[in-house]
């Protein structure tokens, strides 16, 4: 399943590059976030591939659910979909996008890919192995390796979202003492975690499940863990929520071995 998941992140990423490069309009969505026609081409060749080859897992996708197609019901496992995270930083031209896919099995983010297209870089997490995968420029893989978390230093290196920093957040840095800050966009935030690159993510603005399965998914296999406020593992599949929409996550924080 991991190669299936590689395969198709490195062909989306493809047409997500092809996209970046020729330009295109920037519609916006029921919310006010925006979209464009790299997120629909991504997700359209990663819907193609998954329902192929496992048509009997149902798919999550992010512009799927925001078309208003009905979701169908998630016992067991299920793939969550998100075809271009960091689709302001897409829209403003910066580096740090994704294609995330992710296997969810029983609320646990089991198996996952983040690839951003732009710079190369590329993480894949399976129960217990994280890896690290080099690409060249003609998406294909040239080598990997394994990566794992790491224990907290003096001062702790914290990722905080680009686009969408908080007051809360900016508290919970500061309750840390001296914290090196490192800004980046999308579910890349995980895999820093997960590689070893930085300590811990706090995250008080809202996400959603797609947003962070895959990355989520990388940093379990690379040792660390996302939990809610309350100290419980993030789950994922969360429906009929009394104070948010389906799919719509709690605040969280990420962290590696002792963050």
């Amino acid at each position: 399943m991991l190669g299936v998941f590689e395969r198709l992140a490195l062909e989306a990423g493809r047409e997500v590059m092809r996209v970046f490069h020729e330009g295109c309009a920037v519609d916006s969505k029921a919310d006010s976030s925006p979209v464009t026609e790299a997120d629909r081409e991504s997700e359209k060749i990663i819907l193609a591939g998954l329902r192929a080859a496992y048509p009997d897992i149902p798919c999550v996708a992010e512009e799927e659910v925001a078309a208003g197609i009905a979701t169908p019901d998630l016992d067991g496992a299920f793939f969550l979909i998100d075809p271009l995270d960091g689709t302001k930083e897409f829209v403003n031209r910066r580096t740090d996008f994704t294609v995330n896919i992710a296997l969810i099995r029983h609320g646990v983010p089991e198996v996952g890919v983040v690839f951003a297209p732009c710079t190369g870089r590329f993480f894949s997490g399976r129960p217990g192995k994280a890896e690290a995968l080099e690409v060249d420029a003609d998406y294909r893989v040239l080598g990997r390796r394994p990566i794992t978390v790491r224990a907290g230093g003096t001062p702790l290196a914290v990722v905080a979202s680009r686009s969408h920093n908080t007051p809360e957040t900016d508290a919970f840095i500061r309750d840390l003492g001296a914290a090196e800050i490192v800004s980046i966009g999308s579910s890349l935030k995980f895999c820093l975690l997960a590689a070893a690159e930085a300590d811990v993510y706090p995250r008080f603005g809202r996400t959603m499940e797609w947003d962070t399965a895959a990355g989520d998914a990388v940093l379990r296999a690379a040792g660390g863990m996302t939990r809610t406020l309350d100290g419980r593992p993030l789950v994922y599949g969360k429906r009929n929520q009394a104070s948010d929409s389906d799919f719509a996550n709690p605040h969280f924080i990420a962290s590696g071995k002792s963050a």
